[in-house]
């Protein structure tokens, strides 16, 4: 048999699936299914986002290849969202189109280094940045986190001097939630332009930040683009994740040098989704701003949840994710997963997919669920129990 590729070979199956295998052997004995495993919107797609996506598929137009970047229509709509969200002056011509987050994230990576090269992540990581830089020969760099999982600005310093090509932070965090503050981000930014390396912000939860918060001031900072550029995914807020678009935001230069890559991996975007989400984001804003609304209340409930198990402890939560420290010290985060899927119907990912030193964590994707389904999380935690060794 030929050989594959050891970059890839050696890499663990996606961790989604590999849970939701467990959750299957459950037999609904405490009741329904409560699946905290992946970060999808736990609530419908608009009607009206239904109806233009439809609309938009059976246009032959869309049926022909269209330009890398994205559709224009999205392109212009997006930037001036954009512009607004962050209070600066942005163009179509710093906006590149790209099949979800994830691909967004590839294409700047494949854009910044080389093979052999390094690319900082915080610790915990998210998984998917931590496994792209593995299958294309960049190594992983772990940046420390202070206790409340925001990246310590030594560790920062130290690590940006090393060498490395970027350094890729997520805000508001994937896996722990943690929010990271402008004021953070704008030391971080400096640190990074000091060194000449490239800030990858990742930023697919932003949408979910309180209502007229501003995420950070970095593109009002002259000549951000030679050093930044930002990840967006529209996934989450039109919740159409499975027709896979998201967003990069950077300088014109970038988005030639993302260009050559596109053209590489899919040439262009879903074409019929893109014209669709450009009539969605002015039109929606009200509807998104209430899902906001919505996500917040099921960050409460398990706030809520919590403080009546003294046994486990939020470390951190915010937009999607609460990053939850399990009683069972010394026992593998896979293992009370498993346990917790199989026999008791609660399905979250374990500490141990995002990176070293994760043991004693879960992540619970609470904005999976409504209020009144993570409220059961109490009864099932509080019973929770490991076989006795």
């Amino acid at each position: 048999m030929a050989e594959f590729n050891p970059l890839v070979h050696r890499l663990s199956p996606p961790p989604i699936p590999s849970v939701l295998a467990w959750s299957r052997a459950y037999d609904g004995s405490r009741g329904e299914r409560i699946n905290l495993s992946q970060a999808v919107p736990g609530y419908p797609t608009h009607p009206d986002m239904l109806k233009w996506l439809g609309e938009m598929a059976a246009q032959q137009q869309f049926t022909n290849y269209g330009d890398i970047e994205g559709e224009p229509e999205l392109r212009e709509a997006y930037a001036a969202h954009a512009s607004d969200v962050y209070g600066a002056k942005l163009s179509p011509a710093n906006i590149h189109v790209t099949s979800g987050g994830n691909q967004a994230f590839m294409c700047l990576i494949m854009a910044i280094a080389n093979a052999g090269e390094a690319v900082a992540l915080p610790m915990p990581f998210y998984f998917n940045h931590d496994t792209t830089l593995a299958m294309l020969g960049i190594s992983s760099v772990p940046v420390a986190s202070d206790d409340g999982f925001l990246p310590d600005i030594e560790a920062v310093k130290n690590v940006a001097a090393s060498g490395i090509r970027a350094l890729v932070l997520v805000t508001p965090n994937n896996p722990t939630g943690a929010v990271y503050p402008p004021a953070l981000l704008a030391e971080i930014f400096a640190i990074c332009r000091a060194n000449d390396i490239w800030l990858i912000l990742d930023e697919t939860y932003r949408d979910f930040l309180p209502s007229g918060t501003a995420p950070h001031q970095l593109l009002d900072m002259p000549g951000w683009e030679k050093n930044l550029a930002l990840v967006y995914s529209f996934s989450k807020s039109y919740c159409i994740p499975g027709h896979r678009l998201g967003a990069i935001t950077a300088g014109a230069d970038m988005v030639d040098q993302v260009a050559k890559v596109m053209d590489n991996l899919q040439i262009c975007a879903p074409r019929s989704p893109q014209a669709a989400v450009a009539k969605a984001i002015p039109a929606l804003a009200d509807w998104r701003r209430a899902n906001n609304t919505e996500i917040v209340s099921r960050a409460a409930a398990m706030k809520d949840v919590m403080t009546r198990l003294p046994l486990w402890e939020i470390s951190a939560i915010g937009a999607y994710f609460a990053y939850v420290k399990h009683p069972f010290r010394g026992v593998k985060s896979e293992v009370v997963a498993e346990k917790l899927a199989r026999d008791y119907g609660v399905v979250c990912l374990p500490g141990a997919y995002f990176g070293e030193g994760q043991e004693d964590y879960l992540r619970f994707a609470f904005a999976n669920a409504d209020a009144a389904t993570i409220l059961k999380l109490e009864e099932r935690l509080k019973d929770f129990e490991l076989p006795s060794k």
